[in-house]
């Protein structure tokens, strides 16, 4: 059998009671540190609604906690000019690819590499839109060749 359920309401609480519940919630106390205290100090139990609806009628102000302030993403420091290629190969290779690495790019630009099973060349920038210059592309790519041969792919 369903039992009915009746709301709970602020005259079953003595002024000393709700002052207790307003100070605590001044002291900083959530709503369930409320629902809580109706318990274990004076044996009523409240169902969420209940104490919600019993803040309300008494005026009592629950303090926030302050959210925490949204991090703004940091700018990337700007690439430095190395002058020179390096390309280094990836110890474990990235999903879907025969090899993978990383190059950076005379121009202090990085990329994330990788030739997938059929071969097909793959460059990832970390800038997205940056292309490389036609001499980077080519010593780029005698860099990759030799790699791959020294590791005996």
């Amino acid at each position: 059998m369903l039992q009915k359920h009746t709301m709970f309401s602020a005259n079953k609480l003595t002024p000393e009671q709700i002052a207790a519940l307003k100070q605590l919630a001044a002291e900083g106390a959530s709503m369930s540190d409320l629902q809580r205290h109706l318990k274990e100090d004076y044996g009523h139990t409240l169902t969420y609604m209940d104490t919600r609806f019993l803040i309300l009628d008494l005026g009592i102000e629950l303090i926030e906690e302050p959210k925490a302030p949204e991090k703004k993403e940091e700018p990337k420091p700007a690439p430095v000019p190395t002058g020179f290629v390096s390309v280094t190969m990836d110890t474990l290779t990235l999903p879907g690819a025969m090899v993978s690495g990383k190059v950076t790019f005379s121009d202090g630009e990085t990329a994330i590499w990788m030739l997938d099973q059929t071969g097909r060349p793959g460059l990832d920038p970390d800038t997205p839109g940056y292309h490389p210059n036609q001499e980077d592309i080519m010593e780029f790519q005698v860099q990759l060749r030799a790699l791959i041969q020294k590791s005996g792919l």
